[in-house]
């Protein structure tokens, strides 16, 4: 019995921490035409926390709803960019925190994924709230280098945490965002 109560309130954690990203906008870079909109179209709608794709070609930007109930996978959906054949140019993602103070070269582990957020003033945030991913395969080129210099910290090259994330075991993944 007392198995059955811990089972049933892990699935209850569990799904309380889906509930924490909402929507994507993710802007490619590398198209010219609508064909290549539809490759990505076609690359992202298969995958499990796609609910729906709605598309700005004049803007190459792919407004992805999340299934409620479910975690999305950033690198998943870059990689899936990149399998079409472009690349993410930005990317943003609505993030419901709760009451999360923050300052910069801090992280956090919202709904599964550890955010290092840099390039912010010390807050605290609440509700519905876009944030932009800024590790290298998630910006141009350009915007990448121009963040270097915003962190000390080795783990922003390599987007995996190491001895200088103390709060989050080495090897993991941390996904590197500014509001």
């Amino acid at each position: 019995m007392r198995s059955l109560k811990i089972l049933i309130g892990l699935l209850l954690l569990s799904t309380i921490s889906f509930a924490q990203y909402r929507n994507v906008a993710l802007q490619a870079a590398g198209l010219t035409c609508s064909m290549c909109s539809n490759a990505i179209n076609k690359a992202l709608k298969p995958l499990s926390f796609v609910e729906n794709i709605d598309t700005d070609l004049k803007n190459n930007l792919f407004m992805i709803t999340i299934k409620p109930g479910t975690t999305p996978d950033f690198d998943l959906l870059r990689k899936k960019v990149e399998d079409a054949g472009f690349s993410v140019g930005k990317m943003t993602v609505e993030v419901n925190f709760d009451r999360l103070a923050i300052s910069n070269d801090t992280h956090a582990n919202i709904g599964g994924k550890n955010l290092h957020f840099l390039k912010v003033k010390d807050q605290t945030l609440n509700g519905w709230q876009k944030i932009q991913f800024v590790d290298r395969a998630f910006l141009v080129a350009s915007q990448y280098k121009k963040l270097e210099s915003a962190t000390k910290m080795h783990c922003y090259k390599t987007g995996v945490a190491g001895n200088c994330c103390p709060d989050i075991k080495a090897g993991e993944r941390i996904f590197h965002v500014t509001i």
